[in-house]
């Protein structure tokens, strides 16, 4: 069971939460800062190493079933992937043009080596770097504002979700929408795994090496 939070706690958890938001909003919205994500990784195990004494705090303990852990990971990047295909596409398609992609995702097709090289940055920077800032850290600062409650970690999940969107703000609207979609699921499987980080982690990486892989063999995704 997590301590009770006292009120000088649970309004430095707000305060953390607000300059993580305007971290990534600087960033992505007005490019005033540099990339948040490094910024929010490092800022993340700091925060919970010195306030909550361990990063077991967010996530980052041994599963109880690794096992269980993957197929968790498993189901959660197919529904997004599924998700995204049948129902935010065609909506979004709607209103504004289609997402844009990454800058050069286009040279991925037919070369090897750079595929690799996606896949790298997808497995540091992407899976863990952004789960660890997005999920690890300001969503659980987020919990901490209502006191560690069941709503209080739904609604973490919610104001995270919105802020990953934006967090692909380059994408467009059509691209803020799916990856504020994706950041929902992300952050619903890590309440219901009971903030098992590594199922965001591998659910982040599996989805990321879908699309390398898609784009690699020249599939429309």
């Amino acid at each position: 069971m997590s301590k009770e939070l006292s009120p000088a706690q649970r309004w430095l958890s707000l305060a953390e939460l607000v300059v993580g938001s305007a971290i990534v909003i600087g960033h992505n919205v007005y490019h005033a800062i540099p990339n948040e994500v490094p910024i929010l990784f490092v800022l993340g195990l700091i925060s919970v190493r010195l306030r909550d004494g361990s990063w077991i705090a967010m996530g980052l303990r041994w599963p109880v079933s690794w096992r269980r852990t993957v197929l968790f990971a498993l189901g959660t990047a197919a529904l997004r992937i599924l998700l995204g295909a049948l129902v935010v596409d065609p909506i979004t398609a709607r209103f504004w043009p289609p997402a844009i992609a990454p800058s050069g995702s286009n040279e991925i097709t037919g070369h090897v080596m750079v595929a690799l090289q996606w896949l790298g940055i997808i497995w540091t920077f992407a899976a863990f770097g952004e789960e660890i800032g997005y999920r690890g850290y300001l969503l659980n600062r987020a919990a901490d504002v209502g006191g560690r409650s069941k709503a209080a970690y739904w609604a973490g999940v919610l104001v995270v979700g919105v802020l990953f969107g934006y967090g692909h703000y380059y994408k467009g609207p059509s691209g803020i929408v799916d990856s504020g979609m994706a950041g929902l699921l992300l952050g619903a499987a890590y309440v219901l795994a009971g903030r098992n980080l590594w199922v965001c982690i591998l659910a982040h990486g599996f989805i990321d090496t879908f699309g390398v892989t898609a784009a690699f063999f020249g599939f429309d995704t």
